[in-house]
């Protein structure tokens, strides 16, 4: 996972949504007065424009760095990969690569690459993705997004303009699937230094759907079509991404036609969209998890000791027993409005159903708060006269603290539920609301915290997301690389990592990443408490077409591929409406900001995000 120093100056710009942009303007200082004046004088009239709301900001536009789903989803509209899933089956499809063939061995492959364009004119060679492999394989700042996908990669070579030998050191069952977008070398191999290079220039060069040409930190990103994609350019003009901290405040802009789109909704959130005869409602199943992020004893990938999570974490008996004490149907019902699938399993969702693991009968955890407080008891950590528990040594007491995001009501009720429930088994628990730069630091980082809020967007071959549990994941002692999400490092975990990966037998390499699943369910690094549910919505005044992935009944906004976003058809922006290119009056005045949003008579807050929230990455 990207984590990134807190680079990003914050500005508090007190705007009122339901203010007119006149009333508005005089809110903010003459400068942002002055871009909202200028950005004016490009209309947007008859250009056909679609502006998706996002419940996130990007956390970098560099693609080595990037994991959270929005920006895993730009970059998949900016750039080709070797291969996408299809449309229909998710099943690896051409791309980049036109064609492939595979050794007898299993070692070595060799894409033919699709004679395509740069959207600078530039021709897209093999070049370039053996430029963009290699890279990963031997910079520790450019593993962060991808490295595991490229561990077991021998060499990678390009033997003329338009062929790609990538020798492996053991058969990889992966090598259809590499979540990695290839970059232009021409242009990468000029950045000094990929770790902290925020790839902030403007039109950005890239193969996909789309271009990059304009980002304001945690205000929005605007992208055009590309009219030298090889499928041809997109049926719209601009798809512009608007970043908000509160989905009240997206679903606000929604009803008032300030965005056209929204997607990954809690379930209040979404109920609260019913009834509008302009908006339609997608609610079908998820490739999310969410989770609770445990601290099991954190340290570098060297083995040095880091972070100061609670000791008692560290002993899987008291993993377990937080896990009895979490009624995960409660939550579903109460937190996610019924909205969600209890988990009662590891991280792959229903969705994914090859991959997907439930326990069953004795081996499942259930709610079960005798049980938890009878393993607690067995261990030797007795409740004082407060009803907390101490460690068996008597030297601390179990007081722990609940990272969760700031402003986010989902994420308050879910820590309300856990400190009663975990008090009934003697644990304190302390809510902390830590802003998302804060928040990615601690607890992927420097591993300052206990319990965390967390979750994963799950790809159509897993492998990505077992990944982020390997040793190799944990950063490096300076803070380079890494992508862990528990800090969890288990021998065997890892012999079973390596084993599904080199299986190419499809139904024996399902059973390792199901025993993968059972080993993270058991050993309780992360506990999934349920699958939400994708729910979305757009108006269907402005959008005219959107095809989902899957086609039967998929995913909109942060699917596995950019066919939804390629498929969009959208009806013209008619003459009088806002300008700077589709970006209404209220938003432009954010510029440059971290605005803070108050939303009149709801109260709500919404404050643009300095870093993409940890239960938003992929």
């Amino acid at each position: 996972m990207t984590r990134l120093g807190g680079r990003l100056a914050a500005l508090g710009l007190a705007l009122s949504l339901g203010a007119s942009p006149a009333t508005a303007a005089q809110a903010v200082p003459a400068q942002a007065q002055g871009q909202a004046r200028t950005a004016a004088q490009d209309p947007a009239e008859g250009k056909r424009i679609v502006r998706l709301g996002a419940i996130q900001a990007i956390d970098s536009m560099n693609p080595f760095l990037a994991v959270r789903v929005i920006s895993t989803s730009v970059h998949r509209w900016m750039y080709a990969y070797l291969t996408t899933p299809d449309p229909k089956t998710l099943a690896p499809s051409p791309d980049l690569a036109e064609s492939w063939e595979v050794s007898d061995d299993k070692l070595t492959w060799t894409f033919k690459i699709r004679d395509t364009k740069w959207s600078d004119g530039a021709p897209v060679t093999a070049h370039d993705a053996a430029w963009t492999l290699s890279k990963i394989m031997t910079d520790d700042g450019a593993k962060t997004a991808n490295g595991p996908a490229v561990e077991n990669f021998e060499a990678v070579s390009s033997e003329d303009d338009r062929t790609l030998v990538i020798k492996t050191k053991r058969p990889q069952a992966s090598m259809l699937e590499l979540p990695i977008p290839i970059v232009p070398r021409h242009v990468w191999e000029k950045v000094p230094d990929i770790g902290s290079y925020e790839a902030e220039q403007y039109p950005a060069v890239g193969n996909g759907p789309y271009v990059a040409i304009e980002h304001k930190k945690n205000a929005y990103v605007k992208l055009k079509a590309n009219p030298a994609y090889w499928r041809g350019a997109p049926k719209i003009d601009e798809l512009h991404v608007i970043f908000y901290e509160n989905p009240e405040a997206a679903n606000v802009g929604l009803k008032k036609g300030d965005i056209d789109w929204i997607g990954r909704l809690a379930g209040p959130q979404f109920q609260a969209l019913a009834g509008d005869p302009d908006i339609v409602q997608w609610n079908t199943q998820g490739r999310r998890a969410s989770y609770l992020q445990i601290n099991p004893g954190a340290a570098t990938a060297d083995g040095k000791e880091i972070g100061d999570g609670h000791p008692a974490l560290k002993d899987p008996k008291v993993r377990r027993a937080i896990h009895h004490a979490i009624d995960k149907q409660a939550l579903v019902d109460q937190v996610q409005n019924g909205l969600a699938v209890p988990a009662h399993g590891s991280i792959v969702p229903p969705m994914y159903k090859d991959f997907f693991w439930q326990a069953e009968g004795d081996a499942r955890v259930t709610f079960d708060p005798a049980r938890a407080n009878e393993i607690l008891d067995d261990a030797g950590y007795k409740k004082g006269s407060d009803g907390i528990r101490t460690m068996p040594d008597g030297d601390r007491k179990l007081e722990m603290r609940f990272s969760i995001h700031t402003e986010d009501p989902v994420e308050d009720k879910l820590a309300q539920f856990l400190t009663g429930w975990l008090k009934d088994i003697g644990i304190r628990l302390t809510t902390r609301k830590l802003d998302s730069n804060k928040f990615t630091e601690e607890t992927g980082s420097t591993a300052l915290y206990d319990i965390a809020i967390s979750g994963w967007s799950v790809n159509p071959d897993p492998e990505e997301v077992f990944a982020t549990h390997l040793c190799s994941r944990r950063p490096t002692a300076a803070g380079e690389g890494g992508g862990t999400e528990s800090f969890y490092c288990d021998e065997e975990y890892e012999e079973l990592y390596q084993r599904q990966l080199a299986e190419l037998d499809r139904p024996r390499r399902i059973e390792l990443i199901k025993q993968m699943q059972e080993k993270l369910y058991t050993d309780a690094p992360i506990i999934a408490i349920y699958y939400p549910n994708n729910l979305e919505a757009y108006r269907k005044d402005r959008i005219t077409s959107i095809t989902p992935i899957p086609e039967d009944k998929g995913i909109l906004y942060g699917g596995s591929g950019y066919w939804p976003v390629y498929s969009l058809q959208a009806v013209a922006t008619p003459a009088g409406s806002s300008g700077n290119g589709g970006l209404s009056a209220g938003l432009i005045i954010g510029i440059g900001a971290a605005a803070v949003v108050a939303l009149g008579a709801g109260g709500y807050l919404l404050t643009r995000r300095r870093r993409a929230a940890a239960d938003d990455r992929e």
